[in-house]
């Protein structure tokens, strides 16, 4: 099963110049955990609700005066939109990564996260 069958197409994006409170405030009222951040439809890194808390609160730094390039995840995992559900799962947990944005051409066409794929491994189990 392709994993663009599986993944989202409305994806929360920002661009790297966003400022770390205009994030938080996004995330909130999307009720997501994270924010692709993209340099016109390619993305270029992502800013997790636990990086907000681990690069911006634990170290102290002034959350006003940091943008999402400062906070952000730049070694990007992402997918092409025709691989399949086997290839996404391994490498997210090669990676480490519990959100993979999915492209096409390198232009962001959606997002897959480890709770999408739990949902669908509890359909299947039942």
């Amino acid at each position: 099963m392709p994993i663009d069958d599986l993944a989202r197409s409305d994806v929360v994006t920002a661009s790297p110049e966003t400022p770390v409170t205009d994030l938080a405030v996004t995330m909130a009222e999307e009720n997501v955990g994270s924010v692709v951040i993209t340099n016109g439809d390619t993305p270029v890194g992502i800013v997790t609700d636990r990086d907000l808390t681990v690069r911006t609160l634990a170290d102290g730094a002034d959350p006003t005066a940091q943008t999402a390039s400062d906070v952000m995840s730049s070694d990007l995992c992402t997918a092409e939109r025709d691989a399949g559900f086997y290839a996404a799962t391994s490498s997210m947990a090669e990676h480490g990564v519990r959100r993979l944005p999915v492209c096409e051409n390198e232009t962001l066409v959606g997002i897959i996260t480890s709770d999408d794929l739990m949902e669908l491994l509890a359909d299947e189990q039942q």
